[in-house]
């Protein structure tokens, strides 16, 4: 208490301004008239379609790393959708979805991607990509295990080089049972791979 019988009040004090936070908002996808006239197309092709998952396969010249993932981001992006596997090798891509009621979102999410259903020209059954990717896989497998030492391309021929001395060794030449036709086609073939980079030189 003041001399004067008044008591002294404290000044309140000073509170600082907080600065605004800004909230980051989820990515979605651009569906807007320009960003689809901007998009490049994608053919891909239906491979199966059952309740809650659908599964696509997109061309070879879309099977990169950057590009497969770009797609899968955009994908999770999306509300309609739980979750997106991919499979660069293959150019598969699964996608797990809420059900029927939200496939038709889903559809029109891979066509705002630039995503379209058709003959992806790759020539190959299911059964043929399976085997090719599981030889690729094979192949990495081996790689990875010799230290990038050998690969299939280097033990497969050598089996075939190893099993062709054993016949020679047992059997001999037997140069006349040869049909003239397959030393010619091996002619023409030897001849073709051995100047095939002076023949491409020169068409260049």
């Amino acid at each position: 208490m003041s001399k004067n019988g008044f008591v002294a009040s404290a000044k309140p004090p000073k509170i600082k301004p907080s600065k605004p936070v800004k909230l980051e908002q989820p990515a979605v996808l651009d569906i807007t008239a320009e960003n689809i006239k901007n998009t490049a197309q994608i053919t891909a092709k239906l491979i199966s379609d059952t309740p809650g998952r659908l599964r696509l396969r997109v061309g070879n010249k879309h099977r990169k790393i950057e590009e497969m993932q770009r797609i899968s981001n955009a994908l999770q992006s999306h509300p309609n959708i739980k979750e997106v596997r991919t499979n660069v090798s293959q150019g598969s891509i699964t996608i797990q979805h809420e059900g029927e009621e939200s496939l038709e979102n889903v559809y029109s999410a891979l066509k705002d991607l630039g995503i379209i259903f058709g003959d992806i020209g790759q020539g190959k059954s299911e059964v043929a990509d399976g085997v090719a990717s599981t030889v690729i896989n094979l192949n990495k497998q081996v790689k990875k295990t010799t230290d990038g030492v050998v690969d299939l391309r280097f033990l497969f021929p050598l089996g075939l080089g190893c099993l062709s001395i054993r016949k020679l060794m047992l059997q001999g030449l037997q140069l006349d049972i040869i049909p003239w036709y397959v030393l010619a086609w091996y002619s023409f073939d030897s001849f073709l791979k051995l100047h095939a980079s002076s023949l491409a030189k020169e068409e260049q």
